[in-house]
């Protein structure tokens, strides 16, 4: 589905989710959780791509973790909107502690058990000195629950790390029976997902969406 479909087409109420466009460490898969990195030539050009599949539509909010990568992402999508883009350190990546700055081979190799767990497992994270998936969860939901009462109606978008995606996709899935349980499932750097709030429920409009991003490469 493209994102950068008709404001008509769109539902009256929308979460829209976007993971930050690509660093230099996404391009060498290292865990980059709370280390502050920019993005790279590649991840300006996502966000730019990003902030014209969103060009035309209503936002009421914008939010984003506080981490460089995630803000260059949210300030190219406010821009032509003209709001403010509202930091929060709740929607941080993982601190990935003694994880950071490693490759998935890496950390196995240091920690065997984890063989056969697959690197996009954040349900199973809990690195030494780090965060847990229900750690992460529990300030992802807070997030949430703020964001709810201060916009009920309204149409929402916030930018975010893998990490806090599979969180707020199981936070979804208990309280409205969204699809949440793929841990193998990646969020990819610069993808969108799109929620819908209607008057039965909540839907999954898309998932990870990366056609605005094709002629990027």
């Amino acid at each position: 589905m493209d994102c950068a479909r008709a404001e008509s087409n769109l539902p009256p109420v929308l979460l829209t989710l976007i993971r930050h466009g690509p660093t230099e460490w996404n391009v060498t898969r290292r865990f980059q959780g709370r280390t502050d990195l920019p993005l790279s030539e590649r991840g300006r050009a996502h966000a730019v791509a990003i902030a014209e599949a969103l060009r035309e539509e209503t936002i009421d909010a914008l939010y984003s973790s506080d981490l460089a990568r995630a803000m260059e992402t949210a300030s190219a999508i406010a821009e032509p909107h003209a709001i403010a883009v509202v930091p929060d350190a709740r929607l941080r990546e993982f601190d990935f502690g003694a994880w950071e700055g490693l490759t998935w081979d890496e950390i196995v190799a240091a920690n065997p058990h984890l063989a056969g767990r697959g690197s996009t497992a954040a349900k199973l994270y809990a690195p030494q000195g780090g965060e847990s998936f229900e750690q992460v969860g529990a300030r992802v939901e807070s997030f949430f629950s703020e964001a709810r009462d201060r916009h009920s109606g309204g149409r929402i978008v916030v930018v975010t790390h893998a990490g806090p995606l599979h969180a707020a996709l199981s936070l979804l899935g208990r309280e409205h029976g969204i699809p949440s349980d793929n841990l193998s499932l990646r969020f990819t750097p610069g993808g969108i997902t799109r929620i819908a709030f209607e008057p039965d429920g909540a839907r999954l409009v898309e998932l990870d969406s990366r056609h605005h991003l094709e002629a990027k490469g």
